[in-house]
């Protein structure tokens, strides 16, 4: 996938049109709500499928970014902040130079022990098709009031069913940007990978090997959004932490993610000089002024050093590959 292009002047357009017909970019949300069915959308299913981030003619050197986001109940806002600000999060990433072939794949985290629709992945995509993806996730709000959401189960996704040639091409790690304020399970049960990846396992796979896996490949960021329900709670924090140490960014408002995803990947691909230019780089792009400064401070210490240290630093996992068999 990934074939197209960005165009933000159609981007604008379908943004337009949306306000002056009071449409909503969520079209899939509003037809399960309309119709009472409750069932993932058929093109954002996980079970059994592999996601590809792949080179061509027009894109012969792609990035993959993840962006999977919590949809459970104060962190609904999310997804719609993040619409909403796809056009300028574009022209960052590749009108300013961050990275000159981006293919982003949008998903969202629900809870497996309780939600009818736990995990959504759509492709990776460079053009408008990844607004298209964002329209057909269901918005479920639930959870289940425990801390805990699957974010382990989309860390297993992507750990073991995608393939990205920014990495088996070149050794380039891609990016995962998981987002949410509450801790992931200790483990992903075998159940949860048969029953919604379709991987037949023996066991339980521990949160913290299925992490080592992913990060052979991805650089893995978690954004814990503070003024909600559990961002401020030490056990969520610390968890994240143990699990993924300095790139654990504390945001102190949600609607900056987009911005802090921008910047984090400028200031680990060393496209942004350091995080006071990359608040320029966004403000120029079109990004409010308080929300560039709450992705800045969120990543303050990100210096250049350190954005050096994380973009040279290669994971080596303990013991045997996960592997899963279908």
């Amino acid at each position: 996938m990934g074939y197209s292009h960005w165009s933000d002047d159609a981007f604008q357009a379908r943004q337009d049109h949306r306000r002056s017909s009071g449409q909503t970019a969520f079209t899939y949300d509003a037809w399960v709500r309309a119709t009472g069915q409750t069932r993932v959308h058929s093109q954002m299913d996980p079970f059994g499928v592999t996601r590809e981030s792949r080179d061509s003619a027009e894109h012969p050197d792609s990035l993959a970014i993840g962006v999977m986001f919590d949809v459970t109940g104060s962190m609904g806002s999310v997804p719609r902040t993040l619409q909403t600000k796809l056009g300028s999060l574009m022209r960052l990433l590749v009108e300013k130079g961050y990275v000159a072939h981006p293919q982003v794949l949008f998903g969202a985290i629900g809870d497996a022990n309780c939600d009818r629709v736990p995990l959504q992945v759509g492709q990776f995509e460079s053009g408008l098709e990844m607004d298209d993806d964002l329209g057909k996730i269901y918005l479920e709000g639930g959870g289940g009031g425990q801390v805990h959401e699957s974010y382990e189960l989309a860390i297993a996704f992507f750990a073991l069913h995608t393939a990205i040639d920014c990495f088996d091409k070149r050794g380039r790690k891609g990016y995962l940007f998981t987002i949410g304020d509450e801790k992931p399970y200790a483990a992903v049960s075998s159940e949860h990978m048969r029953r919604h990846l379709g991987d037949r396992l023996h066991d339980h796979v521990p949160t913290a090997r299925l992490v080592q896996e992913l990060q052979r490949r991805y650089h893995h960021f978690h954004i814990i959004p503070t003024n909600t329900a559990h961002g401020r709670s030490d056990d969520v924090q610390s968890c994240w932490r143990a699990l993924l140490g300095e790139r654990v960014l504390l945001l102190e408002e949600e609607a900056a993610v987009c911005e802090t995803i921008a910047l984090a990947i400028g200031l680990n691909e060393g496209t942004a000089r350091d995080v006071a230019s990359g608040v320029d780089d966004l403000v120029r792009a079109g990004h409010g002024r308080d929300a560039a400064d709450a992705a800045a401070r969120a990543l303050a210490g990100c210096s250049p050093a350190r954005s050096a240290r994380l973009a040279s630093s290669v994971f080596t996992p303990r013991g045997r590959r996960l592997r899963a068999s279908h």
